[in-house]
């Protein structure tokens, strides 16, 4: 086979290639050149081409967190926020999308192929993986066994933050004692030990404290700065309508906490105290505002529900940690797009992947890029899929319609082999279909059975809230998948993230960009 040697030379409105070995040339023609995709594509190649590399310190790091925001997750989420602009959504980016640098992450367990929260959050903040459900255990530990996590406990880039004088925040719109943000401060054999009802009596003979104890009583630096979520259950005593099993009542201890400090500390339960607390001369907040997992973006706002958005909070954390000059790392978790999926429901997912994205829009024109690294991923994916061939624009929650190949939609929905019709989104395992109409909970789902099989779709509107896709594998709650997800990456020290890394490898990204180097 003769090799060939391309020559490409760009000449008003024509591309010459020369070829040496069969000296034949191709000029390609204006109309392709003058198409927006070809001027579109230039651009971007050029954009990247006038990116500098600065090896600049990041005084300050932001991690959001998409949970259970997959690939997948991202593209529909994407094309639903245009179509909610109103174009037909393939060409949208989300936020972070339109990040400079990117990479593909790695999301395994040591123990599991398809990882979970615990075993993923630990990867980020500890710099090692570990086994699923245990947070910031090393392996060496047994899941759910306080004495054998003793002398293995793994310490986080939050913790390497505090112990420098930097101040720190968590933010979510789960429980703040869930997984994920439980991961950048507590250290615990068993993800589900909330609050201490949940403590094994071989964990309380051996002194394991709970996730929500822990977070108050958390001893590096000046603890933690900024705590923002739901959660409010695991910190109140039975007696006050929580959960605990000792009486005790966290909130008022953790405002005890700096009463004598020089800290002025502000504990808020409602979107509209968020919204009118004297943040400028607050150094210390803690906002709790719900009992269990904060609402669903849509259902809140469906509701009237007195809660704050994922992106006031972040905000409102930025308010209070930016006062720090010494600099200061903050964690911000969409958790309900994860619930949304485990319930069947892409609706409720998509929608808060959409209020994610604008919250990270919000910190970004917030921000000083100069001197701030704003890191985009997730933690793991869903086995969420988009299929079926539907024209371009076609609605990403409804029905499937494909197009007579010249672009022209076909007169009704498109049907499977049986002529029944079916939904762009679906799921490959979990509850399965149920109609629930305008019901904007997704959690709704799990008060009937699972249920496999195709359905009689053709009187039911799929775009609903309370519509969730059909699944192949019936199962109590949908699981997670184990392929790659996404990191996107902004501001100083952003160009380290690139190609395709462990997820343990983000937290050295942050130790590296902050020069924070962890010493035995």
């Amino acid at each position: 086979m003769s090799k060939r040697i391309l020559r490409v030379a760009l000449t008003g409105l024509a591309v010459g290639v020369v070829t040496a070995a069969h000296g034949a040339s191709v000029s390609v023609p204006s109309y392709q050149i003058s198409s927006q995709w070809f001027a579109d594509g230039q651009s971007q190649v050029a954009e990247k081409m006038a990116q500098e590399r600065h090896d600049v310190k990041a005084k300050n790091v932001i991690l959001f967190v998409g949970d259970g925001m997959g690939i997948s997750t991202l593209t529909a989420a994407r094309i639903l926020q245009g179509q909610l602009d109103g174009s037909d959504g393939e060409e949208n980016l989300l936020s972070f999308e339109q990040f400079p640098y990117s990479a593909l992450v790695k999301t395994y367990n040591t123990n599991q192929q398809t990882p979970d929260s615990a075993g993923t959050m630990t990867a980020m903040m500890s710099g090692i993986k570990n086994k699923a459900g245990m947070i910031n255990i090393s392996s060496d530990g047994l899941r759910g066994d306080c004495a054998s996590s003793q002398g293995n406990e793994l310490y986080t880039f939050l913790d390497l933050m505090e112990a420098t004088g930097r101040s720190t925040g968590v933010v979510s719109t789960a429980r703040v004692t869930h997984a994920t943000p439980a991961a950048t401060y507590a250290q615990v054999p068993e993800r589900n030990w909330e609050s201490d009802d949940s403590l094994t009596d071989e964990a309380k003979a051996n002194g394991c404290k709970d996730i929500a104890d822990q977070l108050v009583s958390y001893d590096l630096g000046d603890g933690i700065d900024v705590v923002l979520g739901g959660g409010r259950r695991h910190f109140l005593p039975a007696a006050d309508g929580g959960k605990r099993a000792d009486s005790r009542d966290l909130t008022q201890e953790w405002l005890d906490r700096y009463e004598n400090s020089d800290s002025t500390a502000l504990y808020v339960e409602t979107g509209n105290e968020l919204a009118t607390a004297d943040l400028a001369n607050a150094d210390k907040l803690m906002g709790l505002f719900t009992s269990s997992h904060m609402s669903y973006d849509a259902d809140r706002q469906a509701s009237g529900a007195d809660e704050p958005t994922v992106g006031n909070m972040a905000v409102a954390a930025v308010d209070v940690l930016e006062k720090n000059e010494e600099g200061y790392f903050l964690m911000v978790e969409s958790g309900r797009i994860d619930h949304a999926h485990h319930a069947g429901n892409a609706y409720n997912a998509l929608h808060d992947a959409v209020a994610f994205s604008d919250a990270v829009q919000a910190v970004v024109d917030k921000v000083d890029l100069d001197d701030t690294l704003i890191l985009v991923t997730a933690d793991h994916s869903h086995v969420f899929t988009i299929a079926g061939y539907p024209t371009k624009g076609n609605p990403i929650l409804g029905k499937v319609v494909t197009n007579d190949g010249a672009g022209a939609p076909e007169a009704a929905p498109t049907g499977d082999s049986d002529g029944n019709a079916y939904t762009t989104l679906g799921y490959t395992n979990g509850l399965g279909y149920a109609d629930l109409g305008a019901e904007t909970d997704a959690d709704a789902r799990y008060a009937s059975a699972p249920l496999s099989g195709r359905q009689d779709l053709s009187g039911v509107d799929t775009e609903t809230p309370g519509y969730h896709q059909e699944a192949l594998v019936p199962m109590g709650s949908e699981t997670h998948a184990g392929e790659d997800i996404s990191l996107h990456a902004i501001g100083a020290d952003s160009w380290l993230v690139q190609g395709n890394v462990e997820q343990n490898t983000l937290f050295h990204i942050m130790t590296r960009a902050t020069a924070l180097t962890p010493a035995e």
